[in-house]
């Protein structure tokens, strides 16, 4: 992704990168129509993957909601983040020999996929289980990856990335020190 002189509206600028939510959610999109076939369930991650979920099966023309999947029982790390995200997992569709698309807005170092996987089991036995990603930021912690990626970058680990939403529905990245 190279920079512009000017980010565009709902663009973060981090240094000489422009992440610009929007123009990625296209590219995801693009790339979720290559992925999916007929029997593909779209299954999104609490908060920013579900929206992305969300979004898509709209986009997309597809029938009745997308899942949602919790991370927040699967956890490593319950014990000091408890139940940080208060969505909880909804699957409007059996999950037993199902083709799942997992959605998620940035991947890190792979342990909120590896509990939200632990999470998905507990309600049966996909087929298949893919992820696709708004933003692969590298750092990975477990052998995770996602077969799609809209964006790669390298941020520190000093700083946090996430996908926020706006009232009327647009995208755009927060970037926080932590």
């Amino acid at each position: 992704m190279s920079s512009a002189p000017s980010a565009a509206p709902g663009a973060v600028r981090q240094g000489h990168l422009a992440l610009d939510a929007e123009a990625l959610y296209a590219e995801l999109l693009r790339g979720v129509r290559a992925l999916r076939g007929p029997q593909t369930q779209l299954a999104g991650i609490a908060s920013g993957g579900a929206w992305l979920a969300e979004r898509l099966q709209r986009d997309l023309g597809l029938a009745g909601p997308a899942g949602v999947l919790s991370s927040a029982m699967h956890r490593d790390d319950f014990a000091q983040r408890g139940l940080a995200c208060s969505a909880q997992t909804t699957l409007p569709f059996d999950v037993n020999g199902a083709d799942i698309l997992l959605l998620d807005d940035v991947l890190y170092t792979g342990r909120t996929i590896r509990a939200v996987l632990n999470e998905l089991f507990d309600y049966g036995r996909p087929a298949s289980v893919r992820l696709a990603v708004l933003v692969d930021r590298g750092g990975r912690e477990l052998p995770i990856q996602a077969e799609f990626a809209a964006a790669r970058v390298l941020l520190p680990p000093t700083q946090s990335l996430s996908l926020a939403r706006a009232v009327d529905g647009a995208f755009h990245f927060d970037v926080k020190e932590v």
